[in-house]
């Protein structure tokens, strides 16, 4: 296997990291309001609050 430079490995762990962060994105604000139906309102302090861990 070809030695890999620090670099790359940068490279590739802020993609993944972008990447684990678009799919939390999505899943909070397609998929939890669907199933749910939680009032935009609520919604949108749930949001507020958790999102900051989240990022």
């Amino acid at each position: 296997m070809p030695q890999m430079s620090p670099m790359n490995w940068w490279f590739l762990l802020i993609l993944f990291s972008l990447l684990v962060k678009t799919c939390i994105s999505f899943i909070y604000f397609i998929y939890l309001p669907t199933q749910f139906s939680i009032p935009s309102i609520n919604f949108k302090t749930y949001k507020s609050s958790t999102l900051p861990w989240v990022w």
